[in-house]
């Protein structure tokens, strides 16, 4: 496909290319073409069904073509093609872009973490918790956090309330980090006032409970003489 040709199938199909995309594509192993047609399939949607004769039209080009790039995409672990049953209840070739999504995914954290130092510590320090690489859903919620500005001590100090729990799940973590910020705590000094009082409120309540007399008796030294 020349170049003047792509240009011009890009304006008349609305084919767009994220600006992005276009910048990690090498990252990516992917060239214009692939990139190109990449992103046609990504504007089909969801559950896309293979069909090689309506590419080789929307797209104006040929089989072999078609066939090309899907095959370098594949090995590039950018999409998959799978067999699945249609509505009609028929089993027909669709195209899964689970690979691509969740290579940009990562593309997007390592960048994000080489621009900051700290989002690279926090996620380092929840997988060496868990004891395992986190999932990419996994990362999307710390990401969230931190998006949301929540402060990155404090997110550690929901971790070691999670772990003395015996809780490694993100979720529990995201609860914890939902009712603190319900009770206004945005930093880890809110964090330390809110366990001494805690503390203090639970000796406090141990000092007014009424302690059982407990005699220290030596039977050994009970003998009759």
């Amino acid at each position: 496909m020349k170049t003047g040709k792509l240009l011009e199938l890009i304006m008349q199909k609305s084919i767009h290319i994220p600006l992005y995309l276009y910048q990690i594509k090498e990252k990516l192993k992917l060239d214009l073409e692939e990139l190109f047609f990449l992103m046609y399939l990504v504007e089909q949607g969801e559950n896309i069904k293979f069909d090689p004769e309506r590419i080789k039209r929307d797209l104006n080009t040929n089989i072999d073509t078609i066939m090309k790039w899907m095959s370098g995409l594949s090995e590039n672990g950018l999409i998959n093609l799978e067999v699945i049953k249609n509505e009609s209840g028929m089993m027909e070739e669709s195209i899964a872009l689970d690979g691509f999504y969740h290579k940009v995914l990562n593309q997007s954290l390592e960048q994000m973490n080489e621009e900051e130092p700290s989002s690279t510590t926090i996620f380092d320090t929840i997988q060496k918790e868990f004891g395992r690489m986190l999932t990419p859903m996994e990362y999307e919620i710390i990401g969230a956090w931190i998006d949301s500005n929540i402060n990155q001590d404090l997110i550690h100090e929901a971790l070691k309330e999670a772990v003395y729990s015996g809780v490694n799940n993100l979720r529990y973590i995201d609860k914890i980090l939902y009712e603190w910020g319900k009770k206004g705590y945005k930093t880890k000094e809110d964090i330390e006032k809110s366990r001494a009082k805690r503390k203090e409120e639970t000796s406090k309540k141990q000092e007014q409970t009424p302690k059982k007399e407990i005699f220290d008796y030596n039977w050994l030294e009970d003998e009759d003489e």
